[in-house]
């Protein structure tokens, strides 16, 4: 192996070391009311995830795997442990919900706003509570840029019935952006494409990764995906979820389509495969 091909096997977009989302023995119990069935959807979640690195957790249905989106981005409270953001419990007033992107499965735009107005929509919530200090100007500029840069240029007054599936959903990734969050949380966003579209917009995505060093906790059903994609991939067992392994994902960075077609792709992709037989 070249030194090169080394260097862009462990190459990650400003990787520290640091851990920015960490899950310290987090279970998750719903229905604990006394006069409720309760079910565990997560038990003894020990995870961390490094400022700037790209990580897919996978399982079956029904394991847990929005349950613990829903908790790094505060949604939901822990029922045991701790779940932290730079330093931070989720759960605490101090903690800073501009700094997190919420990009979920199906898109979110409003049908009587253009692309543009839906773009900033998250910056006007935002801005009355008082949580940014840029300017309307500033965010107008920025949501232009960022249509661009996902190829919705000349898109901007459209409005979302005149858009495909796959455009609405570059309008979502979109809004997360706009207030330049660190850390991406994404529940499945590609789920409901072809698989032609989803292929296109999973190269875009890393595309964008690569420029904006976030952060990514994503979420998804489709082990390939999750190789393709990321630096790790967590393996959550079936309900109550635990996680039951963490697969290194040593390919080359940038990305490309001939990725999928590589001998260490398969080889991958079989290991996280296989994994999954073992759980039925």
């Amino acid at each position: 192996m070249s030194n090169d091909t080394a260097d862009s096997i462990t190459s990650t977009p400003e990787a520290t070391g640091e851990s920015t989302i960490t899950f310290d023995g987090v279970d998750k119990i719903y229905g604990t009311d006394a006069t409720e069935e309760t079910v565990t959807a997560l038990q003894g979640i020990n995870l961390g995830i490094e400022s700037g690195e790209f990580v897919s957790v996978v399982g079956p249905s029904g394991c847990g795997k929005t349950t613990l989106l829903h908790l790094a981005a505060g949604i939901l409270e822990p029922t045991n442990g701790i779940v932290k953001i730079d330093g931070i419990d989720v759960q605490s007033s101090e903690h800073d919900r501009s700094n997190l992107g919420l990009v979920f499965q199906q898109p979110v735009a409003l049908e009587w706003r253009t692309v543009r107005k839906n773009v900033l929509l998250p910056v006007q919530i935002l801005s009355d509570n008082g949580a940014l200090e840029e300017s309307m100007d500033y965010y107008r500029e920025r949501a232009d840029e960022l249509l661009s840069l996902v190829g919705l240029e000349g898109f901007e007054d459209a409005y979302p019935n005149e858009l495909s599936g796959g455009m609405q959903q570059r309008v979502t990734i979109t809004q997360a952006l706009i207030y330049d969050p660190s850390v991406l949380l994404m529940d499945e966003p590609f789920g409901s494409l072809d698989a032609m579209t989803k292929a296109q917009l999973n190269l875009e995505l890393l595309r964008i990764w690569e420029e904006t060093k976030k952060t990514v906790l994503f979420i998804t059903h489709d082990l390939n995906e999750a190789v393709f994609l990321s630096d790790r991939v967590v393996i959550l067992s079936p309900r109550p979820g635990e996680i039951v392994d963490t697969i290194e994902i040593d390919l080359p960075r940038p990305r490309t389509e001939e990725t999928r077609g590589s001998d260490r792709f398969v080889e991958l992709s079989t290991k996280v495969h296989q994994h999954f037989k073992h759980q039925q």
